[in-house]
Formats: C-alpha cells, sequence, structure tokens
C-alpha cells in the first residue's frame, strides 16, 4: 500500500480536481437543485462552495490575505452555467497548485499554514465532497482509492480539529473496514 504521506500532493490535487470534474460534467440537468448530504446544500450549492473554494486557491498560493481579498468571492459565482463556472475555477485552480511551492506558507481565514497542509485539507473537502455531490446527483459514489486513502489519513491524524471545526457531521460508525466507508462516517456520512 502506498504511503499517504509521500504521495506527491501536486497529482493527488490534480486528481482530485479531474474526479470531481468528471461528476460536475455528469450531472443531470434536473439534478442541480436536489439535495445533497450537506444539510441545507443543494446540488448548485455545494458546487458553489468548490467553486469559491478553487477561485480562492489560486490567490492564496501566491500570497494573498483573506483581508486583501475582501469580499471578491462573494455572492453568486455560478451565474446561469454552474458546469463553465467549476471548470473556470478547476482551470486556475490546477494551474495555480501544479506550479505550488509546498513548503511556502498560505494566509488562510485560520491563520498562517504551510502550503503542503492547505493541500490536504482541500483533498479532504474534494473527496469527501465528491462523494457528497455524486449522492445528490445520483452518480456513481465510488471514490478514487488514493484520494479516499490519503485523505483518510490526514482525517485520522487531524481528528480533533476535523470533529471540532463544525464543518462536517458527527462521526458516525462505519458500515465496514472499506477506507471509503471509514472516510465518510469519520466525517459524519451515511453511505
Amino acid at each position: 500500500m502506498e504511503n499517504p504521506r509521500t504521495t506527491d500532493r501536486h497529482e493527488l490535487v490534480l486528481l482530485g480536481l479531474q474526479a470531481f470534474t468528471d461528476r460536475v460534467a455528469h450531472v443531470p440537468a434536473d439534478r442541480w437543485d436536489a439535495p445533497t448530504p450537506c444539510e441545507g446544500w443543494s446540488v448548485r450549492d455545494l458546487v458553489g462552495h468548490l467553486v469559491s473554494e478553487h477561485l480562492w486557491a489560486p490567490y492564496l498560493l501566491e500570497g494573498g490575505t483573506v483581508e486583501e481579498a475582501g469580499d471578491r468571492f462573494d455572492g453568486d459565482l455560478l451565474g446561469d452555467d454552474p458546469a463553465r463556472a467549476w471548470d473556470r475555477a478547476e482551470e486556475g485552480s490546477a494551474a495555480a497548485w501544479s506550479a505550488a511551492d509546498l513548503d511556502s506558507t498560505v494566509h488562510l481565514s485560520s491563520g498562517d499554514a504551510p502550503a503542503r497542509e492547505y493541500a490536504d485539507q482541500m483533498l479532504l473537502d474534494l473527496t469527501v465532497h465528491g462523494w457528497d455531490l455524486a449522492r445528490g446527483a445520483g452518480l456513481d459514489e465510488r471514490l478514487e482509492p488514493r484520494l479516499v486513502r490519503h485523505a483518510l489519513r490526514w482525517a485520522q491524524d487531524n481528528e480533533a480539529m476535523v470533529s471540532g471545526s463544525g464543518l462536517f457531521g458527527e462521526r458516525q460508525e462505519p458500515a465496514s473496514d472499506d477506507p471509503q466507508d471509514q472516510l465518510l462516517a469519520l466525517l459524519g456520512r451515511r453511505p
């Protein structure tokens, strides 16, 4: 088994972006308003959340701060074409992550952190929200195993922060010892 601590994060972030892109491209037209496992979020809301995060990525990776950004990434970022909005955000994020110095410091809303830590947080979000999107849109829910292994290890190593963040549901009993089931349960999902 590959050690998630030594996996190239550049490659994993690009893989996570591509996996999410593949799902967005297959959202049926009648499912954009469907609910997701994220309480109060439709498929459109979920994609909007990821669009915002990935519009932020190039800015933060280039040294920008939350304070300097102001409200530039607020509001409806999807317009009439949520899939195209995601594609634009993904393109900029992929380029930024490909060139990112993972030893540099990024200025997050939670404080300064190494870019590699930011990458791990983004990988966790891309992975779990990929499942949320699949569930809401009625798509295949199986996640890329390398992403799952990396996200699971990071979430286990940072369980206090993950569970105390208020961003995820209450930990559930896993359905099996499958890594995807373990990850989803840790993040409050019921596969």
